[in-house]
């Protein structure tokens, strides 16, 4: 596969995200309208995997999006803090799915983990899981759940390792690195631990669990980076929508930029 090709399945990773407290429904409108327009425009381009937008726009894209091929992402559970009421993150996490949410986005309660309590962090999981699962399956469909550990938080291998074997024994379809929203976001040494504790999970259990690499991938070489290490740790069985996804607000236009040869200012 040429390096052409690999930026357009990287394209097809996205979640492309707004998380901006100025959105509004003409705003996220118009996002969704970039990616209809797209396939008019590009039409050998794939679709992003999913547009990600807070709870109370879920229903905004499921009903603007050109097709249900795109996802409904939702960052959900009190985020990006996760510093609220269990019982307020589960009802959360179940109104986004009953508003159209096809992909649900929760961090890991950092308040329980860095102060000891796993087993409370894991429970909370369990319990979203649980509230967006019937959810789901009373709309008659199936709902993704990614966990974000916020890696830059966490700061050492151990624990990102700790954080990644929790998330997905409580549950994850996914697990990713970050909101986007502190300090330190992504890091190919966290997307390297993660991808290890994803394949020994996997060697254990039989599972296949999605890594997402999300704050601060803004280049197409950043893409490519994470990409390499999936490919490197994981195979490239794990190299698709189901199971490897970028969040991102910039890289969009990168990746035109680099497959066109030329400055695309796109989305």
């Amino acid at each position: 596969m040429n390096k052409t090709e690999i930026l357009r399945k990287c394209f097809s990773f996205m979640d492309l995200t707004t998380l901006r407290p100025e959105d509004t429904v003409e705003s996220v409108k118009k996002l969704v309208g970039k990616v209809t327009t797209l396939r008019k425009e590009y039409p050998s381009y794939p679709l992003p995997a999913s547009i990600c937008v807070y709870p109370n726009f879920a229903s905004v894209v499921k009903a603007e999006r050109p097709d249900p091929e795109l996802h409904v992402t939702c960052v959900a559970g009190c985020f990006p803090s996760s510093q609220s009421y269990p019982e307020v993150k589960v009802h959360e996490c179940r109104l986004a799915v009953e508003n159209g949410a096809d992909e649900i986005d929760i961090v890991l309660a950092l308040n329980k983990f860095l102060a000891g309590d796993e087993e409370g962090a894991k429970q909370e999981i369990v319990e979203m899981k649980a509230a967006i699962d019937a959810a789901a399956a009373k709309a008659g469909r199936k709902v993704i759940l990614k966990v974000i550990l916020e890696t830059g938080v966490l700061g050492t291998p151990e624990l990102i390792r700790k954080a990644s074997m929790l998330a997905m024994e409580a549950g994850a379809d996914f697990i990713k690195t970050s909101t986007g929203k502190v300090a330190v976001n992504a890091t190919p040494e966290a997307a390297r631990v993660m991808c290890e504790a994803i394949r020994d999970f996997y060697a254990a259990t039989g599972r296949k669990v999605g890594f997402k690499a999300a704050g601060g991938i803004s280049t197409a070489e950043d893409a490519l980076t994470y990409y390499n290490i999936g490919l490197e740790i994981l195979g490239e069985e794990w190299l698709n929508k189901d199971t490897f996804r970028y969040g991102v607000s910039r890289v969009g236009n990168a990746l035109m930029s680099a497959i066109e040869g030329k400055e695309i200012k796109f989305f």
